[in-house]
């Protein structure tokens, strides 16, 4: 009796779950301007916390996957390794680039197309699928260029895109163009892990969202003397940036120690809140290396804390 009633419980769960997605897998696309970034621990470089109009949601980036920034999911870390041909160490290095790339490029308002698709995320708050614009490019199409993510999910198909197969094609030209380059997660064998890419032809252009809905108006729009992508709209822009040998960010994206938020310092490796809080306690520092004076700090955690700051 006991065994029946079990497995009753296990199909009304399987059911429950499979009409949440019915409810709220899809609905009319809708484009949201003017959204800001949230500085959160759980954010990495395809999935964040987004705020706009008041309101708090969680995308996740279509067709591409950001190495993760820690190995609390072994297997999937090591899938993810394998396919940049590099460490596990290496590949949660490759996240926290990727994540603290997606943070800069999201630090000034952005735009956001979604047709509410369910990403089924780890957090109780609903994750949703979307393309995200920033000021000069599509994010997912700079985070693979840049070697900071791999092209993934083809099973993807948002409903009214019916060119979907055209961006995948456009990602697969992107990603051979940063495994020529050897940069971000191609790239530490090279020590070309911190390596940007040297003309992004996923720069300023015909606007993506075009491009699926209205691709012949992308067409015209394209400038003419972009260098031609699949399935595209692309203009080139020459940015490269490379940061120190041994950090593990770029200099443009470490804090300071004396004005970061408590919500940056916990948002870094190792820290929880309490830490947060105790190294805003004991400022003023003179400078970064004072962090070995703040009480849990330890020789480890210093040197992994350590290139995050300025």
């Amino acid at each position: 009796m006991m065994h029946r009633f079990v497995r009753l419980l296990a199909l009304v769960s399987v059911a429950l779950q499979f009409a949440i997605v019915d409810l709220s897998a899809r609905g009319p696309w809708v484009m949201l301007e003017n959204c800001h970034y949230l500085t959160k621990r759980a954010n990495d470089g395809d999935s964040f916390h987004v705020s706009v109009n008041g309101k708090e949601y969680i995308f996740r980036l279509y067709f591409v996957d950001a190495p993760e920034t820690d190995t609390e999911f072994r297997d999937r870390v090591e899938e993810q390794a394998k396919y940049f041909g590099i460490t596990v160490e290496q590949n949660t290095q490759v996240g926290l680039l990727a994540k603290a790339y997606t943070r800069e490029k999201l630090s000034g308002p952005f735009s956001v197309r979604t047709c509410w698709e369910d990403a089924m995320g780890r957090s109780r708050m609903q994750r949703f699928y979307a393309m995200v614009q920033t000021n000069n490019g599509d994010l997912g199409e700079q985070l693979v260029e840049n070697g900071l993510a791999r092209i993934h999910g083809i099973q993807a198909s948002p409903e009214g895109l019916t060119s979907a197969r055209q961006e995948w094609q456009k990602l697969e030209t992107f990603e051979r163009k940063a495994k020529r380059e050897k940069i971000g997660g191609w790239g530490p064998a090279e020590g070309r892990m911190m390596t940007r890419a040297k003309d992004l032809d996923s720069g300023k252009g015909a606007d993506p969202f075009d491009a699926f809905f209205h691709p012949q108006k992308a067409a015209q729009t394209e400038p003419a003397q972009s260098t031609p992508i699949p399935g595209g709209n692309a203009t080139s822009t020459s940015t490269s940036a490379v940061a120190p040998s041994g950090s593990p960010i770029a200099s443009s994206n470490k804090l300071d120690i004396n004005t970061a938020s408590e919500a940056e310092i916990e948002d870094l490796p190792g820290i929880g809140s309490v830490m947060a809080q105790r190294i805003i306690a004991a400022r003023p520092f003179k400078g970064a290396d004072d962090l070995r004076n703040v009480k849990g700090i330890g020789d480890k955690k210093y040197e992994k804390l350590r290139p995050f700051f300025n």
